[in-house]
């Protein structure tokens, strides 16, 4: 039954609280538009991608201004464009990207993923291609986000992979220094990289989904914060236990979730598409008060990073998943909490401060939803270091069974302790000191594969 005490809160929520939907994304498969050029498939990709979408933008706006909850950004993910682009050259990758983002221009979206390849097992001519044009295509394009998936339980760690892409991240903020290495912020490394994530720059459309979906992603950092502060006021010195705190961030997840399906659903039904997932993630922006970094201190930390920041963000992360997953029948991505540096106000201030480090960012990646993201470290840092952090955070994802993901940005003409700033949602911060870099060549340049866990073998 639907309590009248739910319904003002969720009110509250909207009017109070500045609850939103963070992303509605609209995948789209890619598939018939390969013909036998680049050139031609361009215009394949950018007449498809026109024809879905061309209402997207004016559907989830007119919809967020039906239910008084505004769609902060509208993207796209589509079909990995490895699988479009197979047998293409560099070059003609790079113009499969500026079509994608000629495409994301012309409907008016905010972003655009799916510049993306699968190579946990190994790597295709196709595959190589891509990865070869990453730096070009995201220095040259605004909206195009790329992603690799380098690694699965199932398959473990290919670490030849790991090695090129040590090295990808580093042109790639080289080819974008003009911008501070932005190109780096739209590139992501990926182990047990969901099909159906609609948050970027690790969005794709998987191969076994349908022809075109609709997923949303719904945030509200500052809801679960301010459902917090309440509970804690109102038990007024009472003693308060980490279960009972759980408890109403579950509840308050599950108003959330609610919202965001109700408007997703609504959106896929106007331009008579499926509903995909409800992506519930704790993700948040540079705004104060919309912050994850936030809700570690109200749960007891007085510095991010401290003591019991992990288990911290483990209960969090699990009450997030289970107050989300009640509240729909279709639960997917990644849901749970992200530490995105860059892109949460007091973490990134934990980081100015010292006391978020990277190696407690890593332990605290095992137990989020996503892993090390929005990290700006040193323009100097070698591309053999940059794969060796890959390797580790990846290795967490792939040894328990989780996504893991690491976007790191390796900002040219700065060192640790200076300051970086790409404004809008992609935020700013210090540059984090990497201790021990130049250290791990040698385990990266053995290559191969670090073999899948025992626990792979399930069927």
């Amino acid at each position: 039954m639907i309590r009248s005490d739910q319904i003002l809160k969720t009110v509250d929520m909207i009017q109070k609280e500045h609850l939103d939907v963070r992303a509605v994304t609209m995948g789209i498969s890619l598939l018939d538009c390969r013909v036998g050029d680049a050139e031609g498939t361009a215009c394949r990709i950018e007449a498809k991608i026109g024809r879905l979408a061309g209402n997207f933008v004016d559907t989830c706006n007119r919809i967020g201004r039906k239910y008084g909850v505004p769609v902060v950004n509208k993207r796209i993910a589509v079909t990995p464009v490895a699988h479009i682009g197979a047998g293409f050259g560099r070059e003609e990758f790079v113009r499969l990207a500026k079509a994608l983002d000629q495409a994301a221009a012309n409907v008016g979206i905010d972003i655009i993923g799916g510049f993306s390849a699968n190579v946990e097992k190994g790597i295709g001519l196709g595959d190589r291609s891509l990865i070869e044009s990453v730096p070009e295509a995201l220095a040259t394009t605004a909206k195009v986000c790329s992603s690799i998936n380098a690694g699965s339980t199932r398959h473990g760690l290919n670490m030849d992979a790991v090695a090129l892409l040590g090295r990808t991240v580093k042109e790639t903020a080289e080819a974008s220094r003009a911008s501070s290495g932005f190109g780096a912020a739209k590139f992501v490394v990926f182990a047990n990289q969901p099909g159906d994530n609609p948050f970027m720059a690790g969005a794709i459309h998987g191969l076994g989904e349908a022809e075109a979906v609709i997923n949303v992603g719904v945030s509200g950092p500052g809801v679960i914060a301010r459902a917090l502060d309440r509970k804690i006021a109102a038990a007024g010195g009472k003693p308060l236990g980490l279960d009972d705190l759980a408890e109403e961030i579950k509840q308050a997840t599950f108003r959330v979730t609610r919202c965001g399906e109700l408007i997703g659903r609504q959106v896929a039904e106007a331009l008579r598409l499926p509903f995909g997932v409800v992506d519930l993630s704790l993700a948040p922006t540079p705004s104060v008060g919309d912050s994850v970094g936030e809700i570690l201190k109200i749960l007891g930390v007085d510095a991010i990073g401290a003591p019991g920041s992990t288990a911290i963000v483990a209960l969090l992360n699990d009450a997030v998943k289970k107050g989300g997953s009640f509240a729909s029948q279709s639960v997917g991505g990644l849901s749970g909490a992200f530490i995105p540096v860059m892109e949460d106000a007091e973490l990134a201030g934990a980081a100015k401060e010292g006391c978020l480090v990277l190696e407690k960012l890593e332990a605290m990646t095992s137990v989020c939803s996503v892993g090390l993201d929005m990290v700006p470290v040193p323009g100097s840092t070698d591309a053999d270091t940059l794969a060796a952090i890959m390797a580790d955070e990846l290795m967490i994802g792939v040894i328990n069974s989780k996504t893991t993901a690491v976007r790191l940005i390796p900002v040219p003409g700065k060192e640790a302790g200076d300051f970086v700033s790409f404004g809008g949602l992609f935020g700013e911060s210090v540059v984090l000191p990497i201790r021990n870099a130049g250290k791990s060549s040698r385990f990266v340049r053995f290559g191969g594969r670090i073999p899948a866990p025992i626990h792979s073998l399930k069927n």
